[in-house]
């Protein structure tokens, strides 16, 4: 799994939230390893979507078991309680999934992680079936060195089943957790955004697109990794395997934001982002299926298209601004009729649009200002036909 670093950086230039006039509360507790563990098998605690990327290899894993054994101090776990026994991971799933998996006595293959996310989304979980299956899992004995070289943890090669007098010790080793609820206003969330957001100040490296996921994860968010799996997009963004930080998923929910709202953008870019995520999870399993079609009738319109279409030649950048604006003008007419997109996209057309002095003063400063948006799109339509 490797992070996505190839994209063109916009700063939002209003990314600060009021946060006074809400009634928040973060409260601490200590809660034992067997206790976190029976929270994730019952669903009371989720972790939106395997897409969050579980990426820690064996030996990471095995290194944070050790340290609940020995009682040495791990990082604290923040969640979101969104209702009465009903909390999101916002930070921590690393350290929840190792624990879960080694009481499971299984670890997922990395070779099979992807193939794992698309199960995941399928299913909404990974069933026993698949959990027991050794194309997808192994057994999950500790992978421990010593001290020195050539030397092995005492604990090496044994499982949750042998750890013999060390199970009750690991089972009711604390973990610190921080839960934060918002009382009020009950029906307005945005502020718990700016909570995780200011998180960041704190050393927990939580990035916008992270939180948005945990904050209003839906079935129009397990339809954008459905997508972002589909094998022409692993292409266009010339990575094959989904970003760590998300930054994929963003692209692509930016596209559909600016398709579907950007008559209502208004900055900004963050909150704009997190109202459309928030508004999306109303939508239809029809109409959410519907996006996924109309996002391969534009991979398959854009076959044609050199893989670095949208990125910036100078820099070797993936350029935000350049595909939501051709994502926009290509697949404008095809949403309003309700049809899918029909025909190929014109690489003289968009690589036009990129050389365009408007369109290019647009995206060089205030990229999220609405002025800037607006010109982008409309140099867009003016230059890029629509399918």
């Amino acid at each position: 799994m490797q992070n996505i670093d190839w994209f063109e950086d916009y700063v939002d230039e209003e990314t600060d939230g009021q946060v006074d006039e809400y009634d928040i509360t973060a409260t601490p507790n200590d809660f034992n390893v067997l206790t976190l563990f029976s929270f994730v098998e019952a669903g009371a605690v989720k972790i939106p979507g395997f897409q969050r990327n579980f990426v820690w290899d064996k030996v990471r894993s095995s290194r944070l078991i050790e340290s609940l054994i020995l009682g040495i101090p791990v990082p604290q776990i923040f969640l979101y309680e969104q209702g009465r026994n009903n909390f999101l991971v916002i930070d921590g799933q690393q350290r929840l999934m190792s624990i879960y998996y080694f009481l499971k006595r299984r670890f997922p293959k990395m070779e099979a992680r992807g193939e794992l996310r698309s199960i995941f989304d399928e299913s909404g979980g990974i069933p026993d079936l698949i959990l027991f299956d050794n194309r997808y899992f192994e057994d999950f004995n500790l992978k421990l060195s010593g001290a020195l070289p050539n030397q092995k943890s005492r604990f090496h090669g044994l499982n949750y089943a042998t750890l013999g007098e060390y199970k009750s010790q690991l089972d009711l080793r604390p973990i610190r957790n921080i839960v934060v609820k918002q009382s009020s206003p009950s029906d307005d969330d945005s502020s718990m955004f700016e909570v995780f957001n200011r998180l960041n100040t704190g050393g927990v490296n939580l990035r916008p697109q992270e939180i948005r996921t945990s904050m209003y994860h839906s079935k129009f968010y397990d339809a954008l990794y459905k997508m972002n799996m589909l094998p022409r997009w692993r292409e266009l963004v010339r990575s094959p395997e989904p970003d760590l930080h998300m930054k994929d998923i963003e692209i692509l929910l930016r596209g559909f934001a600016m398709l579907l709202r950007n008559g209502q953008y208004a900055p900004s870019m963050v909150r704009f982002l997190n109202q459309f995520s928030k508004m999306s999870r109303a939508n239809s399993p029809k109409k959410n299926s519907y996006l996924v079609h109309l996002f391969e009738g534009f991979l398959t319109a854009t076959a044609n298209l050199p893989d670095d279409i949208f990125f910036n030649k100078k820099n070797s950048r993936f350029n935000f601004a350049l595909f939501e604006a051709v994502f926009c003008a290509l697949l404008e007419k095809p949403f309003k009729e309700d049809r899918l997109p029909i025909g190929k996209a014109d690489q003289n057309e968009i690589n036009t649009l990129a050389n365009d002095g408007e369109f290019q003063e647009a995206a060089l400063e205030g990229t999220t200002r609405t002025a800037n948006v607006t010109t982008r799109l409309t140099r867009a339509r003016a230059i890029v036909s629509s399918l």
